[in-house]
């Protein structure tokens, strides 16, 4: 007996499992290619933003990081990068001292990441849903395509594959199409998890970076700059000294 014939005997219930399957089946496959689509440009943003960022750590201006955040708003990167970068430039801006603004820069960042991630995680917990129940709706249909077939045994008092294959048919169809919708939305669901850590792990870094570069390095600055007027101070306490002796 081909698919078809099987489809024809499936019952009222058998089908409307096997069609509720393949709704997920469809959604499951759409939410599948826009988060890789969303996730690739995301990469690629982030790929051509990074340069810019690493001039910017090496010494080059604010305006120029904070058009290039603009020049690549899909990029998770820069949506961080760019949040710490205009609240510093911000306070400057206000004629505040933006070197006293690290827990104002520090709070944007994190709430940056905190939405980036939300984003990035967005149709995952539909794929994590579908993975875990896809697998029991269809043995439920399994199991209802059984009881019918048996029905249909006890109605008739024969055992004949024209009386059970109605039920046989609900069975192996709502089987085969429950493993076929979890499978490929329990791979997409890792896959895409995977992706958002190292994502996570980036956003990390480069705030890290950011906060070194504004905060950290001005202080260094500025500890140089008091240890050669120290020195300068002693050579000339010493040098009065010397000439008397």
């Amino acid at each position: 007996m081909s698919l078809t014939e099987l489809l024809r005997h499936v019952g009222i219930f058998g089908g409307a499992v096997i069609v509720c399957l393949a709704l997920l089946s469809v959604f499951s496959v759409g939410m599948i290619i826009e988060k890789h689509r969303r996730f690739s440009s995301a990469s690629r943003e982030s790929e051509k933003f990074k340069p810019e960022f690493k001039k910017f750590l090496h010494g080059g201006e604010v305006k120029d990081l904070i058009e290039a955040g603009r020049l690549h708003p899909n990029s998770y990167v820069a949506q961080v990068v760019s949040a710490g970068i205009i609240e510093y430039d911000g306070v400057g801006q206000s004629g505040g001292d933006p070197a006293a603004s690290l827990e104002l820069v520090t709070s944007a960042l994190r709430d940056s990441m905190s939405e980036t991630l939300i984003q990035l995680k967005s149709g995952l917990g539909f794929l994590a849903t579908i993975g875990s129940t896809a697998p029991f709706v269809g043995p439920f249909g399994t199991v209802v395509g059984i009881i019918n077939a048996f029905r249909s045994i006890a109605a008739t008092g024969s055992g004949g594959m024209s009386v059970v294959s109605g039920g046989i048919a609900e069975a192996l169809v709502s089987t085969a199409l429950g493993i076929f919708v979890a499978i490929p939305a329990v791979v997409a669901f890792n896959h895409f998890t995977g992706k958002v850590e190292t994502f996570h792990v980036e956003m990390n870094r480069a705030s890290s970076q950011l906060v070194n570069s504004l905060f950290k390095t001005p202080e260094l600055k500025g500890l140089d700059v008091e240890m050669d007027e120290v020195k300068a101070s002693k050579v000339k306490k010493e040098g009065p000294a010397y000439a008397t002796r």
